[in-house]
C-alpha cells in the first residue's frame, strides 16, 4: 500500500557543517572573482569559528524529535511566508490533450489514493521513497494570510469548482455516493457551456485576487468570507478547480513553434483572472479539447503531481476512451441536478482591489517569455550508448548553452529529491562546477581537440553525478545552510556569511520532469499520447527557468522561461543555444558525429568556435515536427 514504508524510512541526516561550508565555497569558486571569493572565504571562516557549532547544535536537537529537520521550515519560509504573487513566481504547469473523461480519471486516482492502492515508489526497485506528499493532492487550498499563508486540507470533497466566461459553478462529482460516469460529467460541463447567463459585475476578474501579493489578497478575502462565504467555500472546499477556457490552445501543424509557446504561457499564467491559483491544482480545458494543469507548489513537488497526471492521461486515453460519436462513454442522466451557479455578493470596497489585482496580474503575465521546443535529433537512447547519465549530459550541455548566451558562468539550481528520507522534499544540485566550466572553456577554445573536450566532458559528468548522489543522500549544501540561517534568525544572531548565502540569486534554475510510469504508455505504437512535460517561471528577473523531459528514447522537450523586461535574457535565443550545445556535445562521440554532418550541413561553421552572442540562422536544420508532440 502507498504508505506501507513510511515508518521504516530513515530521518534526513544533518551534514557536517565543516563539509557543507567547504562544498559551498567549492560551488561558488567558478562564478566569483578572486577578490570576491577571498572575502567569502573570510566570512565562512568567521562563521565556522564563532557561530557554526551553536547553530549546528540546535539543528541536531531538532533532528532528534522532528520528522525532518528542514522540510517544515522549507514549506513555511520558502512558500507560505512568501508575499509574492503565486502566478509565475511559484506555480508551475503541465501539458497534455480532453473534460468529462479527465475529471473522472482524476477522481479515480483520488479513489485509489484514499484506499492506498497506488503502489509506493521504489528507487531502482529496492529503496522506498517517502509518500507523505501524496496526502494533499486533492481537497487542498493555500489560504492567504497577512504574514503567512497556511494549507487547508479537507478529508473529502464531492464537488469541483468550475470557471467559464467569468462565471463560477459548483459541480457535484457523486450521485448516491458513487462517482458520476464520464458521460454524466460531460453532460454537466456541457450545461455550463450552454448557459447564456452573463458574469456579474467584477465576478469575471475576481480570481485575479489569487494572483495578487499575498498580503493584499488576505485582507480582501476577509471581506469575501463575510459577504460571499458560501461561494468562497464552494471554491476553496472543492476537490480541485476546473477552468473551461473559451480559446483554443496546444500544438498546431500550421505554426508548431509559436503554438507551443502560447500553450505554455496559457498554462503558466492564463489571462491572470481565469485560474484559482490557491488550489492545489487547476485543470485547464481549452475550447479545442486540449488539457493542462496549473499546480500550486507549496503542498508538494513536481513528481507527485506528475504521477497523478500520468495516470490521468493514460486512463482517459486508453481505459475510458470515447464512443464513435466523440462523446464520453456511458449514458446521460436527465435527473441529475444542474450545476449550481455561485453567487458573489461583492462589496464596493472590493471592486478597486480586484481592478488593481487584475492590472498587476496582466503586467506579470505579459512579462513572461515562454518557449517550448522538442529536440528530436537524439534522446535518452543515444546518451545511454555513450555510457553516461542522461541528466548529467543535459546539465553540462546547459552550462555550455548558457555561457554562449550570456558570456559568463552563473550559479545554477537543479532540483533533486530527498524522498529517500521521511518527509524529504528537495535539495539543490549546484551544476555550475569548476569541472563543467573547464569543459565549456575548452569547447570555446579553437586550440582544443575533440578528444580533449570529450575527456573534460566526462570529468564534468562524473562531478555532477557525485553532487547528485550527495544531494539525494542528504549531504547537499543548500538545505543545510538554509536551516542554519533559520536558526540564526530565531536566535537573533547576525551571520554575514549566512546572510550572503541567503541573498544569492539563481540566474539559471533547472529541473527534469520525471516520467515515472512508462508501463502506462506505449510510446512506439501511440506516439500521439506522449506528454510534453511542463515548466515554471524564472527564479531571477534576469535569469532563466529551464525544465526538460525525456519523451521515449529519442526526444527531449525543453521548456524555457524568462522575463521580457530583462535586456539580458531571451528564451528563444537560449533555446537555439541549447540545440547547438546538444549537437556539439554529441559530435564529440563517434556515435554522434552524424548529427552534425546531417543537420549542420557541409561548410557550416562549428558553433563551438563562434562568439556566444551570435545566434545561428535556422532553416531546414530546425527540428521537424511530427504527430509525436500532440
Amino acid at each position: 500500500m502507498l504508505f506501507s514504508y513510511q515508518r521504516s524510512l530513515p530521518r534526513q541526516p544533518v551534514p557536517s557543517v565543516q563539509d557543507t561550508v567547504r562544498k559551498y565555497l567549492e560551488s561558488v569558486r567558478p562564478v566569483l572573482s578572486d577578490e570576491d571569493f577571498d572575502w567569502t572565504a573570510v566570512l565562512a571562516q568567521e562563521f565556522l569559528r564563532l557561530q557554526a557549532s551553536l547553530l549546528q547544535w540546535y539543528l541536531r536537537l531538532k533532528s532528534w524529535w522532528a520528522s525532518n529537520y528542514v522540510s517544515d521550515w522549507w514549506e513555511e519560509f520558502v512558500y507560505l511566508r512568501s508575499r509574492n504573487p503565486l502566478m509565475v513566481n511559484s506555480n508551475y504547469y503541465m501539458m497534455a490533450a480532453r473534460a468529462g473523461n479527465a475529471v473522472h480519471a482524476l477522481l479515480l486516482y483520488r479513489h485509489r489514493l484514499n484506499r492506498q492502492e497506488i503502489p509506493p515508489t521504489l528507487l531502482m526497485g529496492m529503496r522506498p521513497l517517502c509518500s507523505a506528499q501524496y496526502e494533499k493532492i486533492f481537497n487542498t487550498t493555500r489560504i492567504p494570510g497577512v504574514q503567512k499563508d497556511y494549507i487547508r486540507h479537507l478529508h473529502d470533497s464531492q464537488h469541483v469548482a468550475v470557471f467559464h466566461r467569468g462565471r463560477f459553478f459548483r459541480v457535484g462529482t457523486h450521485s448516491r455516493n458513487s462517482l458520476l460516469s464520464p458521460r454524466a460529467l460531460e453532460q454537466q460541463f456541457q450545461r455550463i457551456l450552454d448557459d447564456p447567463s452573463p458574469a456579474c459585475p467584477h465576478e469575471e476578474h475576481l480570481a485575479a485576487l489569487t494572483a495578487a501579493p499575498r498580503g493584499t489578497w488576505a485582507q480582501v478575502r476577509r471581506s469575501l468570507k463575510t459577504q460571499a462565504a458560501e461561494a468562497l467555500e464552494a471554491v476553496e472546499g472543492a476537490a480541485f478547480f476546473v477552468s473551461l477556457d473559451a480559446e483554443p490552445a496546444g500544438l498546431t501543424r500550421e505554426d508548431p513553434a509559436a503554438s507551443l509557446d502560447a500553450y505554455a504561457h496559457a498554462l503558466l499564467a492564463g489571462r491572470g483572472h481565469d485560474r484559482w491559483f490557491d488550489k492545489s491544482f487547476t485543470l485547464i480545458v481549452f475550447s479545442n479539447g486540449k488539457l493542462g494543469l496549473s499546480v500550486e507548489h507549496s503542498w508538494a513537488d513536481c513528481p507527485i503531481s506528475g504521477h497523478m497526471w500520468e495516470f490521468t492521461l493514460a486512463t482517459e486515453c486508453f481505459q475510458l476512451g470515447y464512443s464513435t460519436d466523440g462523446h464520453c462513454k456511458g449514458h446521460l442522466d436527465p435527473t441529475l441536478p444542474r450545476p449550481q451557479r455561485l453567487q458573489w455578493d461583492l462589496p464596493d470596497q472590493i471592486h478597486s482591489s480586484i481592478s488593481l489585482a487584475l492590472r498587476g496580474a496582466k503586467i506579470l503575465s505579459e512579462n513572461v517569455d515562454c518557449h517550448v521546443f522538442p529536440f528530436s535529433l537524439f534522446g535518452k537512447s543515444f546518451i545511454r550508448r555513450c555510457h553516461l547519465s542522461s541528466d548529467s549530459f543535459i546539465q553540462i550541455a546547459l552550462q555550455l548553452a548558457h555561457f554562449r548566451d550570456r558570456g559568463q558562468f552563473c550559479l545554477t539550481y537543479e532540483s533533486a529529491m530527498t524522498r529517500l528520507f521521511l518527509e524529504g522534499r528537495t535539495e539543490t544540485v549546484r551544476s555550475c562546477t569548476r569541472e563543467a566550466c573547464n569543459f565549456v572553456r575548452a569547447m570555446e577554445d579553437k586550440e582544443k581537440t575533440d578528444p580533449q573536450c570529450l575527456a573534460l566532458f566526462r570529468v564534468a559528468v562524473d562531478k555532477h553525478q557525485a553532487l547528485l548522489k550527495a544531494a539525494m543522500s542528504g549531504q547537499g549544501v543548500d538545505r543545510h545552510l538554509f536551516a542554519l540561517y533559520v536558526v540564526s534568525r530565531f536566535l537573533h544572531l547576525q551571520s554575514p556569511f549566512l546572510t550572503q548565502v541567503h541573498s544569492e540569486q539563481w540566474q539559471l534554475s533547472t529541473s527534469q520532469i520525471p516520467v515515472q510510469q512508462m508501463h502506462l504508455f506505449d510510446v512506439y505504437n501511440y506516439p500521439d499520447y506522449v506528454s510534453s512535460g511542463g515548466g515554471f517561471g524564472p527564479a531571477d528577473d534576469h535569469g532563466y527557468g529551464v525544465s526538460y523531459i525525456f519523451m521515449g528514447d529519442d526526444m527531449i522537450t525543453f521548456h524555457i522561461s524568462s522575463k521580457k523586461s530583462s535586456t539580458k535574457t531571451d528564451s528563444h535565443r537560449l533555446g537555439q543555444h541549447i540545440e547547438d550545445a546538444l549537437l556539439d556535445v554529441a559530435s564529440l562521440f563517434q556515435a554522434g558525429q552524424h548529427f552534425k554532418r546531417r543537420f549542420r550541413g557541409s561548410g557550416k561553421e562549428d558553433s563551438r568556435h563562434r562568439c556566444g552572442f551570435l545566434s545561428r540562422q535556422t532553416g531546414a536544420s530546425k527540428t521537424s515536427m511530427t504527430s509525436t508532440y500532440f
